[in-house]
């Protein structure tokens, strides 16, 4: 296999899982998922968009398996625990939009930024008290 077909493959894999984050973004608002799967959905979502990883990127190797490997296995987990129905309806959805450009959530996005701050906030506060 040549290195444009790998490439190519790559992306669309990546093209793919950008599309499914969506859909799960759409099926987290749906009424018809039940409470469980929309708290797994809203973490893989949020961890997908988040700039902080479990495993830092800086670490050799292993800094790449959450892209790689927690991150798609995540959402192939939540694909799982949502209706069929409900992924079709947030596929459709989510092709609709596409086509339209993409919306704007500013209220969820300062909400996981805030999550961050207040995360930050904590683990300063205690390492400030281990060290002091």
């Amino acid at each position: 296999m040549g290195k444009a077909k790998v490439l190519e493959k790559a992306k669309r894999k990546a093209r793919e899982i950008k599309r499914n984050i969506f859909v799960l973004f759409l099926a987290y608002k749906d009424p018809r998922v039940s409470w469980y799967a929309k708290l797994f959905t809203i973490v893989v979502v949020a961890y997908a968009f988040s700039p902080i990883d479990f495993i830092p990127d800086f670490i050799p190797v292993l800094g790449y398996i959450d892209d790689l490997i927690i991150v798609p296995l995540g959402i192939t987990l939540a694909l799982k625990m949502i209706p069929t129905s409900v992924i079709e309806d947030c596929r459709i959805r989510a092709e609709e939009i596409g086509k339209n450009g993409k919306p704007k959530n500013w209220v969820t996005g300062a909400i996981i930024i805030l999550v961050w701050l207040l995360l930050a906030v904590w683990i300063g506060s205690k390492c400030y008290k281990f060290f002091a």
